[in-house]
């Protein structure tokens, strides 16, 4: 069966895990964003650079809206259920129906670093990927430096596959990148 994007992001799924709700992105988000997004730490392994005012924060949830209206691979927000709060971005890079294969990525606020959070949403994120989008194959892919994007990876089953040579120009500077992936074969679907 051959899938389209929008047979599956037409009406953008809500995920729930223990501790998130994965959901759509909201302009009155653009608080929790701003204050992940323009810390320097967040942004030093990302293709996109730290936010410098609120109105960066807004343009990019206004960009994710915009997707979401056009039925695109996008990410979802991460939403902390104990905290009520906006902590960060999972989803999709891109995604090849043909050949049922995608790339995942994400984005987390330094304060819930290092407590399983990504691992979590990432997983839910996997799970998706193989069950709804009929996955074979899914990539991930980190600068060399980024040992806890690295650690993601790991601890939602994936192998490293080898690193790729200067594959980033990222400001300024090509950077070594590690691809990690999983196949379909390798994993436990959850019901």
């Amino acid at each position: 069966m051959m899938l389209r994007v929008a047979d599956i992001f037409g009406r953008f799924p809500q995920l729930e895990t223990e501790q998130l709700i994965l959901r759509k992105m909201r302009k009155d988000d653009a608080r929790d964003l701003y204050e992940y997004a323009s810390d320097p730490d967040v942004s030093r392994h990302t293709l996109w650079n730290a936010h410098r005012s609120l109105l960066d924060s807004q343009r990019f949830l206004e960009a994710v809206i915009e997707q979401y209206k056009s039925k695109e691979v996008t990410n979802w927000g991460i939403e902390h259920k104990a905290d009520r709060k906006f902590i960060g971005t999972c989803g999709f890079v891109y995604w090849n129906p043909d050949h049922r294969r995608a790339e995942i990525g994400y984005a987390l606020s330094k304060s819930y670093w290092n407590q399983g959070i990504m691992s979590e949403a990432a997983h839910a994120v996997m799970q998706f990927g193989f069950k709804k989008m009929l996955l074979n194959r899914l990539e991930a892919r980190c600068n060399v430096e980024n040992i806890g994007s690295e650690r993601v990876m790991q601890k939602i089953g994936m192998t490293y596959e080898g690193t790729i040579r200067e594959q980033l120009l990222i400001r300024g500077k090509f950077e070594d990148v590690k691809l990690y992936s999983i196949l379909r074969s390798e994993v436990s679907l959850e019901c």
